[in-house]
C-alpha cells in the first residue's frame, strides 16, 4: 500500500501537475506526508510564486561577482542587509574582493586623516612652540654646566667600576649622535681632544659595516685613523629587529686612554650631585 501511495502521489505531481494542496485533496494524506513522498520531485512551473525582485536579485549576484561585500550590495540596491545576504550567501568573495576591501580601507584612512588633521596641526604647533621656549631657556653653557652635564651623561650610559671589578677606565657607548657629541664636548673640557681618543663601531653583520664607520667619522668629525676594529654582532634571523635600514649605523664606543683620574673626577661630581639630591629631598620632607 505504501509503494502504491508513493507512486500515485508522484504521478499526480509529474503527470497531472497538481499542487500539494490538490494532491492532499485527492489522496487524503497530510501535508508533511505529501512533502515526504515528493522529496526530489520539482514542483510544476505554474505553482512557482512569481518574484517581483528577480531582477534585483540578479543584480546582487552580479555585484557579488565584482567583489562587493554584503553591506555594499545592500546599500547599492536599497535592500536590507539580511536580504542581500540571502541572495549571495552561496557566492564567496573571489580575488577581486581584495581590491574592494583595499578601496574601503583607503577610504577609511582618508576619512580618519581628515578628522584628525586639525588636531595634529594643533599638536605639532604646540610641540614646536614648546621646543622654542625650552631651547631659549638653555642659553649658553658654562664650563661648569658642561662638566656636570657630561658627568651625568656618563653615569647613565658609560661603563662603571664594580666592587668585584675595579676597572677605572672611561668608556662610553651609545647610538645617539647628539648624546655622543655632548660627551665629546665634555671630554674636550676635561683636556681630552678627539684625536687622543679611540673609537669602535658595534653593529650587526647584516648592516653596512664599513659604511657605518665612515658615517660616524663624518657625523662627529672624528679621525678615521683612531677607529679600532669593528665589533660585528652575528645576525639571528629569529630575532625581530627594528634597528635596520639606511638610518641604522650601530653604536659608537668611545674609549678614553689613561682615564683613571678622569673616572675619579666623574665619581666625585656624581657623588656631590647625589648628596645635593638627598639634601633637597630632606628639605622638602621637613616642610
Amino acid at each position: 500500500m505504501g509503494d502504491a501511495t508513493e507512486s500515485e502521489v508522484r504521478r499526480l505531481r509529474v503527470e497531472e501537475g497538481l499542487s500539494v494542496a490538490q494532491i492532499r485533496a485527492r489522496t487524503g494524506l497530510g501535508r508533511n506526508r505529501v512533502y515526504e513522498l515528493l522529496r526530489g520531485v520539482p514542483p510544476p512551473e505554474w505553482t512557482r510564486r512569481p518574484r517581483a525582485k528577480d531582477e534585483v536579485r540578479a543584480a546582487a549576484v552580479a555585484l557579488r561577482g565584482e567583489g562587493l561585500s554584503v553591506g555594499a550590495i545592500a546599500d547599492r540596491l536599497g535592500v536590507a542587509k539580511s536580504t542581500a545576504y540571502l541572495w549571495v550567501r552561496h557566492l564567496p568573495l573571489d580575488a577581486t574582493g581584495e581590491a574592494e576591501r583595499e578601496r574601503r580601507r583607503a577610504h577609511s584612512k582618508r576619512m580618519t586623516d581628515a578628522r584628525w588633521a586639525a588636531h595634529r596641526e594643533a599638536r605639532d604647533a604646540a610641540r614646536a612652540a614648546a621646543h622654542v621656549e625650552a631651547a631659549a631657556s638653555v642659553g649658553s653653557l658654562t664650563e661648569r654646566d658642561l662638566l656636570l652635564l657630561g658627568a651625568a651623561i656618563y653615569w647613565c650610559e658609560g661603563t662603571k667600576a664594580k666592587p668585584w671589578r675595579r676597572d677605572y677606565r672611561v668608556t662610553f657607548v651609545n647610538s645617539d649622535p647628539g648624546l655622543l657629541g655632548l660627551f665629546l664636548r665634555f671630554l674636550e673640557a676635561c683636556g681630552f681632544g678627539r684625536d687622543t681618543l679611540t673609537y669602535r663601531v658595534a653593529i650587526h653583520e647584516s648592516a653596512d659595516v664599513e659604511g657605518a664607520v665612515r658615517w660616524w667619522a663624518e657625523e662627529l668629525d672624528l679621525p678615521v685613523g683612531r677607529f679600532l676594529r669593528t665589533n660585528v654582532k652575528r645576525h639571528n634571523p629569529t630575532t625581530l629587529r627594528r634597528n635596520t635600514g639606511e638610518g641604522y649605523h650601530g653604536c659608537l664606543v668611545i674609549d678614553v686612554p689613561r682615564s683613571r683620574e678622569l673616572y675619579w673626577r666623574i665619581e666625585g661630581m656624581i657623588s656631590e650631585l647625589f648628596r645635593f639630591a638627598a639634601g633637597a629631598e630632606a628639605q622638602i620632607d621637613g616642610r
